[in-house]
């Protein structure tokens, strides 16, 4: 497994694999590339496919969080989150944020975050 931090050459349509490999469903190749160069982006390689990727969006000094974590589902429990959870700790330039999706609160609990904040959302539609 090979592990780049701020991985600035990330292509889209690897990384659009990857999300719909997780999360199935639409996503605007532009609004991602773009969304992508807002982000400090640590990626995981098996050779030439991406497996995983974690997300920091940080204004540097204040705030960090995680946009997302993702690890293809063939990959998953063989410590390539925890990898890139702490590779994401290690490079963010802040203390980090992340809200947990129901059923995951376990997985960053083990990797040393602690409950904090109330999480709430107000959705929009997708473009």
């Amino acid at each position: 497994m090979t592990y780049i931090d701020d991985d600035q050459e990330l292509c889209v349509s690897k990384f659009l694999s990857l999300v719909n490999a997780v999360w199935p469903g639409e996503y605007h190749e532009q609004f991602t590339k773009e969304a992508l160069q807002k982000t400090l982006n640590i990626t995981a390689w098996d050779h030439e496919k991406l497996v995983g990727c974690v997300r920091i969006l940080t204004d540097g000094y204040f705030f960090g969080t995680i946009t997302e974590i993702l690890v293809s589902p063939g990959y998953q429990e063989k410590k390539i989150g925890k990898h890139l959870m702490e590779l994401a700790f290690e490079h963010s330039p802040t203390s980090l944020f992340i809200g947990a999706q129901p059923g995951k609160e376990q997985f960053f609990e083990k990797l040393g975050y602690t409950k904090s904040i109330q999480s709430y959302q107000k959705k929009k539609q997708r473009k």
